[in-house]
């Protein structure tokens, strides 16, 4: 008989969770103004808002706490992560930041300046904020295939080579330097394929245009390559990073993805005249180039991290996860972002909320009604998200609208997963019955979707 799939890890240690009634749930999501980001974590019993920060250290990572060197420069836990850096992605330059939208702070200050512009593969939003802000223009150059929620394939974040060869040539000295992300968060956590990395990158360098890859989840991607891309079934997941990495120019990552930790994010680069651009607008920004705002314990949490969650059983344990999920949504007929990716399921909201048009904004209202009917909060990635033309500032609802199941590393059960799926099937079967959704009573000009104002509708 052959052994079911187990988790690669065992429980050591619990955080008591609280259930609550529809009642309280109710009069929380009106005082937070229909936006989840604004409920208090004691308010949700389950929390799939992000897995930015919120997975589980190992026990060796806790460890590592302890050999914190708190020294303001020079401590041994920067030159410990410093040698785990280079060792997985092969940049000889490291420059740690608390975060990932940070380590995109310091390098497009150096990169980015007015009228430029940035293709990308479905930048994120911090992504697009960084790059709006500064008056420059984020232009997705993602597959089309990619919109087409119900189709199966198995590298759906990949770029369109078509459409980024055209962003170059319509824009001639304005494009500094091209953003591909792996995994593709914003359509749904969909890898990028080995050949497509090759292909992108060859195309950019044939126009003297680097590659600066967004890696908050490339180990989710690498194990994506291994698994489903012909010829690396052999390789090892740290491998196949070095021959991803092998490609670009420059990285920023937010650590508290694929490193598993609470905070912590760098900029790593082959180019040595970026690298002394960018210690010079880390100081200011993040503190000292060895420490970029982060405590040395948290330099050796990192470290570990990396190191863990590039072995091929533990993202294996991840990922089947997410997988679990995708197959009871399945038995239930609710429409996803298919194949799942590698961090959450991305539930199409247009499909299942048809009635509601999408100036009532679909998925952010499926969002409203998934904390109602069990506490659960997930995160709308659509029209709320996508923010409004910084030139037009009109909507922009050309792309998908969806809501976000985004399951942190190591933190839930199956037994939470097949909750997760009830209450979904709970509000997908009165879907009929949900014909209004939310209107916007404030917003902030940039990344609205942090601290938007909501009323309902109807």
């Amino acid at each position: 008989m052959k052994l079911p799939f187990a988790e690669s890890w065992k429980i050591k240690m619990i955080e008591p969770i609280r259930k609550s009634t529809r009642e309280e749930r109710e009069q929380w999501l009106k005082e937070a103004h229909y936006n989840v980001f604004q409920l208090k974590s004691e308010q949700v019993y389950i929390d799939l808002l992000t897995d930015s920060g919120t997975g589980a250290m190992s026990d060796r990572q806790w460890s590592q706490l302890m050999l914190g060197d708190e020294s303001y420069a020079g401590a041994t836990s920067f030159y410990k992560f410093e040698a785990m850096v280079q060792k997985i992605f092969g940049m000889p330059h490291v420059i740690p930041t608390h975060q990932g939208r940070a380590a995109e702070n310091v390098l497009f200050s150096v990169l980015v300046k007015e009228g430029d512009v940035i293709p990308g593969n479905a930048h994120f939003d911090t992504t697009k904020g960084h790059i709006e802000s500064r008056k420059a223009a984020a232009i997705d150059v993602t597959i089309d295939e990619a919109k087409n929620t119900q189709l199966e394939l198995p590298f759906k974040g990949n770029v369109s080579l078509e459409k980024l060869e055209k962003v170059i040539l319509e824009n001639p000295g304005k494009v500094p330097f091209m953003v591909l992300t792996v995994t593709n968060n914003t359509v749904g956590g969909q890898p990028v394929s080995m050949q497509n990395i090759k292909e992108t990158c060859a195309l950019c360098h044939k126009h003297n245009i680097p590659v600066v890859m967004d890696s908050a989840r490339f180990a989710e991607n690498a194990y994506f390559i291994k698994t489903r891309e012909e010829g690396y079934a052999d390789k090892t997941i740290k491998e196949i990073a070095l021959e991803m990495y092998a490609q670009a120019d420059a990285m920023t990552m937010s650590a508290k993805k694929d490193a598993i930790v609470n905070m912590g994010g760098f900029i790593a680069t082959r180019n040595k005249e970026w690298y002394e651009a960018a210690k010079l607008f880390c100081i200011p920004f993040e503190g000292y180039v060895t420490y970029g705002g982060l405590n040395g314990r948290d330099l050796n949490a990192i470290a570990q991290g990396l190191d863990e969650n590039t072995e091929f059983d533990m993202l294996a344990t991840r990922i089947h996860q997410v997988a679990y999920l995708a197959s009871k949504l399945d038995e239930y007929n609710i429409p996803y972002q298919r194949p799942a990716g590698g961090h959450a399921i991305f539930v199409d909201a247009d499909k299942i909320l048809d009635s509601i048009p999408k100036e009532e904004f679909p998925a952010q209202t499926l969002t409203c009604e998934l904390y109602l009917e069990a506490g659960i909060r997930a995160c709308e990635i659509g029209y709320v998200l996508a923010d409004r033309d910084p030139i037009t500032r009109e909507n922009r609802f050309g792309g998908l609208d969806l809501v976000r199941l985004c399951i942190p590393r190591r933190v839930y059960t199956d037994n939470h997963m097949d909750v997760i799926a009830a209450a979904l099937k709970n509000v997908f079967d009165r879907r009929k019955e949900i014909t209004r959704g939310v209107a916007i009573e404030w917003e902030a000009p940039l990344m609205r979707h942090f601290t938007v104002k909501l009323k309902r509708l109807g």
